[in-house]
């Protein structure tokens, strides 16, 4: 399984505008690692933002944006949230990419 994060917006948009995605693939991952962020993804994808949420987040002009795409076998999840309107589950799915990626 292959994921992808994506970050933009932000107060920094203006003079970071394209920011390169990173990725990783589980199969690089220890066991362990590969077992925790696929749970992750399952909570984040069974706990989608409600429509409420999204109108909100469109207010937030200022907010980082994230796009965490997930690539498993022939099905394609794309997973938007921004920090104005955001799921638990989609935040700590994020948490844990952010730590990863940082220890890279």
């Amino acid at each position: 399984m292959k994921v992808t994060l994506e970050t933009y917006g932000g107060l920094a948009a203006v003079t970071d505008l394209r920011r390169p995605p990173k990725v990783l693939d589980t199969d690089d991952l220890p066991e362990t690692a590969a077992a925790e962020l696929s749970d992750l993804l399952a909570a984040a994808v069974a706990m989608p933002l409600e429509e409420q949420a999204e109108e909100q987040a469109g207010r937030a002009r200022d907010a980082m944006s994230y796009a965490i795409t997930v690539e498993d076998g022939d099905r394609l999840t794309v997973l938007e949230q921004s920090d104005a309107a955001m799921t638990p589950a989609f935040a700590s799915l994020l948490t844990w990419l952010k730590r990863h990626f940082a220890q890279q």
